[in-house]
């Protein structure tokens, strides 16, 4: 009996200290979390306070200790469901490029960003390819993250090396909008598997 508790201690412990391996690497390394989230009138979801995206970017500064930058915009507020997709296609047919509010600062003091958004007509909103004319990523590690209810990352990550061709693109993640305020674990999971 003893020696099955001692065995059972040892593997709690172990994997107690293997579900924090991943934070203390991160804490080797100065991370950023840069994110459009849309609250309001969202598919699957219904009305929502906070959007699904901002919810996965607070779980993984919680997991990385990662700083946040919002991209954030009011062109979009207050709009249902239906003409925020009409504006967003013709956005994405014209390659428009959406003012956003803020100004990011230091960016050279992160080695690792994770850049996240909802998926709108395949890839990040329009507002993101804003973000990215603006700031230099490349020489930086990116990890790509999207919420969605079909699309999975659709071309967030080719677009992100387009964007970026001198970063160090790595694997990317997508969950369903509907599962971030129950499946936290998911995104626990990608933080722990990625490679520093």
């Amino acid at each position: 009996m003893k020696k099955i508790l001692f065995t059972l201690l040892a593997v709690l412990t172990f994997t107690g200290c293997n579900a924090q391996n991943n934070k203390t690497q991160m804490t080797n390394h100065k991370c950023l979390v840069v994110f459009f989230s849309h609250a309001g009138e969202n598919y699957s979801v219904g009305n929502i306070q906070v959007g699904n995206t901002k919810i996965v970017a607070d779980y993984i500064s919680e997991l990385t200790g990662a700083d946040q930058f919002e991209i954030v915009t009011h062109k979009y507020d207050g709009m249902a469901y239906t003409p925020l997709t009409e504006l967003a296609q013709e956005e994405a047919r014209n390659d428009e490029r959406p003012a956003f509010e803020g100004k990011l600062e230091n960016l050279d003091q992160y080695d690792i960003i994770f850049i996240g958004g909802p998926i709108w007509w395949g890839t990040y909103p329009q507002v993101m390819f804003t973000f990215f004319d603006t700031y230099d990523l490349n020489g930086k590690i990116l990890y790509p993250f999207t919420t969605h209810e079909g699309s999975g990352l659709g071309s967030c990550v080719s677009d992100l090396r387009k964007a970026y061709p001198k970063a160090d693109v790595r694997k990317g993640f997508s969950i369903y909008g509907h599962e971030v305020r129950t499946n936290k674990a998911k995104v626990e999971n990608w933080i722990k598997g990625l490679e520093l």
